[in-house]
């Protein structure tokens, strides 16, 4: 009988699991982030929300307690930011440094919450944590009112495409709870809400600190009719746009556990999609129909926004990591060419004409700024030129892809229109961005057919067209070993040219300086012009600094593999320095010539040149030599 009971016992409390764990499944999900301005109370409003939703341990509240007494700011009571203030040099400052993301839950709706660093310096964070989030708080500390970080993450969150704002004007009561100053605040920021795109603003006067109006309604100010901070989350409408979208679907692995089945996994980024619906594979535009829709071990009927899953198809087609399965008869966009919105995240700048990896969902392409049309200013709205992106700042771009890629507007879908740069040497994220926009080509502008090609030229040259890249520090020996080569080859019968970085400045680049942008334009320029040389037959000997190992590569992209041969000059900087024959490094030591390679600017050393000359051991002639002995060589090659 024991036994009989105790097994009842066991059964019950399973039920009472399952169910639970049912209930759980069938909640929606928010994800909602904290914001604004250093000291708001971001981190105390969470603290004080997973408080008062008992979704913290006795332990954690012990903890919480012994820990407020030693670092906490409430003079001895509990100090809720310290529940989010994970970090130790968070505590130890009493700031918010990285994201803390938080997950709790009520009867009504799961969430996951993000609170950010209020500081300048880790706005990129704040980018982190936006760029998934459905619902910004932006809290304002009502003895300050809005500060200038309060309109620099209200403007990140509109440009990031956040419909929906709480403005959470907190410490109401260190202003007394004065609905006065709660009004003025509002209409401050009504005033900011002009420049913003923001779909509902919803102002919540409240004391973190105190718990008013945060979950429970606040009897101190009874003036305010409005929803609690809580209230207003779990009722306002987050994903019934997604939901009647078409559907999407990227693919972020292809599953073959066995040969008896070949899925595709990944989750659904907005619409649904049932067994037997058409779907069109992109870029590709195979199509085929749903044959099964696998979660685990079971086949469901549906698969809806936000569901991880794996679909397999009625027949065989080619799809693999990065692709996108979309509904057959209303498929997105396919190009290789966006207008965005870019947040620079990093530390280097960044340069019209340097390439990134661009990353996209489960997307990849080589990237490149092609125009910066203007950078914006977050306390003025006003909008400036430049040619370079520096930390932080925010700016309308062109950006041009090797491959087209499918995407949607990221006010359509955040899913596909949401993207980061990545460094391609150092693997680290450098900006965020998203898409406004594909770039239309003009219509009247097409590739005219030429009725002589590049193999004809060459037969005629009697040779084929290469361009030999030479590289080095001013004063290594560029020009005068180009020289001495070009001379060999003419003699030897080759049709050559000599690109000289101080020649083409009279005339192709007199427009452009020596700053880092100027020096990729450059480049990027005496590549194109390069390109169509090699392809009229002729060898080209370029002789720039071409100092950033980034545009070399950009450089060689251009050409075939075997038509691009880099050559480093090198010479140490004390020998090209000593050298000097045009006493530029003279007036650069003497700060008469800035952003000079070797001194206040760098030269990235070439990894895997074709052909290293060391000219300080090696005489012209030696060099020239081997550089001809190289080129010949390739150029014979048919």
């Amino acid at each position: 009988m024991e036994n009989q009971s105790s097994l009842r016992n066991h059964k019950e409390m399973q039920a009472q699991v399952d169910a639970y764990v049912d209930t759980q499944a069938q909640l929606d999900l928010l994800r909602f982030i904290t914001c604004g301005s250093v000291d708001d109370g971001k981190s105390t409003l969470i603290g004080r929300m997973l408080y008062e939703a008992q979704m913290i341990f006795e332990d954690q509240v012990t903890s919480l307690q012994s820990d407020s007494k030693k670092v906490g700011a409430q003079g001895g009571e509990i100090d809720f930011a310290l529940l989010v203030d994970g970090l130790a040099a968070e505590r130890e400052q009493g700031i918010t440094i990285d994201v803390a993301y938080r997950f709790f839950n009520t009867d009504h709706r799961k969430f996951i919450v993000a609170d950010t660093p209020g500081h300048e310096q880790y706005t990129r964070n704040m980018v982190t944590g936006a760029s998934t989030a459905d619902v910004a708080i932006i809290l304002i500390d009502a003895s300050q009112g809005v500060l200038t970080q309060t309109r620099r993450h209200s403007f990140i969150a509109s440009l990031l495409g956040i419909e929906h704002v709480v403005l959470a004007v907190n410490k109401m009561d260190l202003v007394d709870f004065s609905e006065e100053r709660f009004n003025a605040i509002c209409n401050e920021y009504q005033a900011l809400r002009k420049h913003l795109a923001f779909k509902s603003v919803t102002p919540i006067p409240l004391s973190a600190l105190k718990g008013d109006n945060v979950i429970r309604r606040s009897s101190r100010m009874d003036w305010y009719q409005g929803p609690t901070l809580l209230g207003f989350l779990e009722t306002v409408d987050i994903r019934e746009r997604l939901n009647q979208h078409a559907f999407r679907f990227p693919v972020q692995w292809v599953n073959r556990p066995n040969s008896d089945f070949r899925g595709f996994s990944g989750t659904v980024v907005a619409g649904s999609i049932r067994p037997g619906d058409a779907i069109r594979a992109l870029p590709s535009g195979q199509t085929a129909s749903v044959e099964r829709i696998v979660l685990s071990t079971q086949d469901l009927d549906r698969a809806v926004t936000d569901q991880a899953v794996t679909l397999t198809l009625d027949r065989e087609i080619d799809l693999s990591r990065g692709d996108l399965i979309v509904s057959a008869d209303t498929p997105c966009e396919v190009s290789d060419q966006f207008e965005a919105e870019l947040v620079w995240m990093d530390n280097e700048p960044g340069y019209v004409g340097r390439r990134y990896i661009l990353q996209l969902g489960t997307s990849q392409a080589n990237a490149s700024l092609s125009e910066i049309k203007f950078k914006y200013d977050v306390n003025t709205f006003n909008q400036r030129s430049g040619r370079e992106l520096s930390f932080n700042e925010i700016a309308n771009i062109q950006i041009t892809l090797d491959a087209e890629i499918p995407f949607e507007a990221y006010t359509d879908c955040p899913g596909l229109g949401a993207f980061v740069l990545i460094d391609r040497y150092s693997n680290a994220t450098v900006a965020a961005g998203i898409i406004r926009f594909a770039l239309r080509r003009a219509s009247n502008i097409h590739r005219q057919a030429l009725s002589i090609d590049r193999a004809a030229r060459e037969k005629l040259s009697g040779h084929r067209g290469r361009v030999a890249w030479l590289t080095g520090l001013s004063g290594s020996g560029k020009s005068t070993i180009a020289s001495a080569a070009e001379q060999l080859l003419h003699k030897q019968g080759f049709r050559t040219y000599i690109l000289d970085g101080d020649n083409v400045r009279h005339g192709l680049s007199k427009d452009l300086g020596f700053t880092v942008a100027d020096r990729i334009e450059n480049i990027r320029r005496m590549a194109e012009v390069a390109k169509l040389m090699v392809d009229a037959g002729v060898i080209v000997l370029t002789a720039f600094i071409s100092p950033f190992r980034d545009e070399r590569d950009m450089a060689k992209s251009l050409f075939e593999p075997d038509d691009f041969l880099e050559v480093f000059i090198d010479a140490p900087l004390a020998i090209a320095e000593k050298r000097d024959p045009k006493g530029l490094y003279k007036k650069a030591r003497s700060g008469k010539l800035p952003n000079f390679t070797g001194i206040d600017s760098d030269y990235e050393t070439p990894k895997n040149p074709s052909l290293t000359l060391k000219t300080e051991s090696q005489t012209v002639v030696e060099s020239a030599k081997l550089l001809v002995e190289l080129i010949a060589t390739r150029a014979q090659d048919k």
